[in-house]
């Protein structure tokens, strides 16, 4: 053989080599490895073909559709179809759009699976969208980590036992597609699309080839037939959907259920949603009997002890554009540790550590020799800046065993310089705490009043420091 000729053949059996690219970031690689080299997971490298191919899809095929102006598309088949659930309407944007496909991910236990039971049962109770005669509404539940018995059990203490709600316990795509075809459903609900497998991709169920298949089948029914699609995901250990990121690029809305084992309230807040808003945070209560929506539930983090006890004050939160007046509880002893503990629980314990810097630097309060714990009540989250100021007091009332008045709250985030910043939604805060009948409010300086935005019965200190909020909280 002659060197032109042996050239040719090894570039002929390296063009001919299989290539191998990564399922989560494509980083690709000529041999196969078990970790990827770009992104660092385990067992998301496959074979995609030979290297260097050019694209697959070259020959152009008949159009199906005729491409119309933007101005001429009818949208009336697009519009929501309330759930009967008004927090989650709330979160959606007003309902289920035909077509959609919403994920749904929490961790285990929160109430995902009773929450879509009860939506599916709402939904069975009505009318057939596509069907001028009124025929009753049909909703296929599938549901692939129970049996169809548990979820009986579950409908019947929830009072979900609709007529058109179908259930089928099932994990194989291809018998799942065909409850679809045959049933011809109003709304599917899938639980979960980590524990369905396609028998013609390889890998168990939950990986990132099979997820990928499963929710790439599911969309393309859910567009061909205009049928609105729940699935629900699973997490992981650091609370992001468990599978290949692109699960959360395919689908159209993404929701996140959270909330805590030892508390009934749940949050559900939408992360994307090509239908509508994604600042709204819907509140349930979950119990023995079911999830009910909380259309107020302020009350819930406020204690019948917090007036006139030291170390608490009250300040007001933004979930979404839903203002929430909640309480931060405080306790200062002394330490006889070398390290005093900093315990905090709803509280960012970064933020505690900052404003108990801020507070021994600016003001002089001395907790070095203490330990400091700083709580919520009715476990609620106070994550945003806003709640520094509340913080800050709630721990200066315990140092001092001194209790704020009556009627107070306080919110603005407290910068290292010890001056206070200007927070959003002044007005709705400023509103909803004086709705719960609070008189008195501490706010940042440089925060945007309008005209006639103060509440009737509100008296309002605008001060530009911590020092200054110290001493406009304190005074009687």
């Amino acid at each position: 053989m002659t060197t032109t000729s042996a050239r040719a053949a090894r570039s002929q059996a390296k063009a001919a080599r299989p290539a191998f690219a990564c399922t989560e970031c494509g980083w690709t690689t000529a041999k196969w490895v078990g970790r990827c080299g770009e992104c660092q997971e385990w067992g998301t490298v496959a074979e995609v073909g030979a290297a260097g191919v050019g694209p697959r899809t070259v020959a152009v095929a008949p159009t199906r559709s005729t491409a119309r102006e933007i101005a001429q598309i009818e949208v009336d088949a697009a519009r929501h179809a309330p759930t009967g659930v008004g927090e989650l309407d709330r979160v959606l944007g007003g309902g289920l759009v035909p077509g959609a496909v919403v994920l749904l991910a929490g961790e285990p236990g929160v109430g995902k699976s009773t929450l879509l039971l009860a939506v599916a049962s709402n939904v069975a109770r009505g009318v057939s969208r596509d069907d001028g005669a009124g025929r009753p509404a049909r909703v296929l539940y599938v549901t692939g980590e129970e049996s169809a018995g548990q979820v009986r059990l579950r409908a019947e203490r929830i009072g979900a036992l609709a007529p058109g709600l179908l259930l089928v316990a099932e994990t194989d795509l291809a018998t799942v597609l065909g409850h679809v075809e045959r049933e011809d459903p109003d709304l599917l609900v899938l639980d979960s699309v980590q524990t369905v497998a396609s028998a013609e991709v390889e890998g168990s169920p939950g990986g990132p080839s099979q997820v990928r298949e499963v929710a790439g089948a599911i969309i393309a029914a859910a567009k061909s037939r205009d049928l609105p699609v729940v699935l629900v995901g699973h997490v992981t250990k650091d609370g992001s959907v468990a599978g290949p990121r692109t699960l959360e690029h395919l689908v159209d809305v993404v929701c996140q259920f959270e909330g805590d084992r030892h508390s009934r309230l749940r949050l559900v807040r939408a992360v994307k949603n090509r239908y509508g808003p994604t600042d709204e945070v819907g509140c349930f209560d979950l119990s023995e009997t079911g999830i009910v929506g909380l259309p107020d539930p302020s009350g819930l983090f406020l204690s019948s002890a917090g007036a006139g006890v030291a170390g608490s004050c009250v300040t007001v939160t933004l979930e979404g554009r839903r203002p929430m007046v909640l309480e931060v509880q405080a306790l200062v002893a002394p330490s006889a540790l070398a390290n005093p503990r900093r315990a905090v629980s709803g509280i960012d314990s970064s933020r505690l550590a900052m404003n108990l810097a801020v507070l021994h630097r600016h003001v002089g309060l001395r907790v070095m020799d203490q330990d400091v714990y700083v709580s919520t009540i009715g476990g609620a989250r106070a994550g945003e800046p806003s709640a520094d100021l509340a913080v800050a007091l709630a721990v200066l009332s315990a140092r001092q065993d001194t209790p704020l008045p009556a009627g107070t709250v306080a919110f603005g985030e407290v910068g290292l310089a010890g001056d206070l910043r200007p927070v959003v939604g002044l007005e709705r805060r400023l509103a909803e705490a004086a709705r719960l009948g609070y008189t008195r409010a501490v706010v940042p300086a440089a925060a945007a009043l309008g005209d006639g935005a103060l509440p009737p019965g509100m008296k309002v200190a605008r001060v530009g420091s911590l020092r200054e909020a110290l001493a406009a909280a304190t005074a009687s």
